[in-house]
């Protein structure tokens, strides 16, 4: 049976699923396609522009519903700052959220650099928020039921 915490967690969910979603297909399907076919004097505004509309969904879409359903979830399911530190689904959701805080200070500076012109900087930070949202989902996922 549906329930109201079903489809907050739906929300949570698809949310994390077009942030994560969005960094794969950006990094394994748009950037080679866009490098092989686009004029080197074309890559830097069509990539600009899908980089500022990632960052305007980031922040006007996905960290308010992350947010906001995520703390929903630790309410209903009882949890305090003090028992993020509880073996179990504790610990694994703590590191998650310092997951989380880390991938968003990666993904912010990436945009700081694509901004200030400093490109290998901020691929290195996005290759960094990819790995750090991946390694989300696998706290996700790690985060036992009961």
């Amino acid at each position: 049976m549906l329930s109201w915490w079903s489809l907050v967690r739906f929300v949570h969910v698809v949310s994390a699923m077009l942030w994560v979603g969005g960094q794969l297909s950006i990094s394994l399907m748009v950037l080679p396609v866009a490098r092989r076919l686009l004029r080197v004097e074309d890559r830097g505004p069509v990539l600009s522009a899908l980089g500022r509309r990632f960052g305007i969904f980031t922040v006007a879409a996905f960290l308010p519903l992350q947010v906001g359903s995520g703390l929903l979830l630790a309410w209903h399911k009882g949890v305090t700052f003090s028992s993020l530190s509880d073996p179990g689904y504790g610990r694994t959701l703590a590191a998650k959220l310092v997951a989380f805080a880390l991938v968003m200070v990666a993904a912010g500076g990436h945009g700081w650099a694509m901004g200030t012109k400093r490109q290998a900087f901020a691929r290195s930070l996005a290759i960094a928020s990819l790995i750090g949202s991946l390694a989300i989902v696998v706290l996700a996922t790690a985060l036992p039921q009961t």
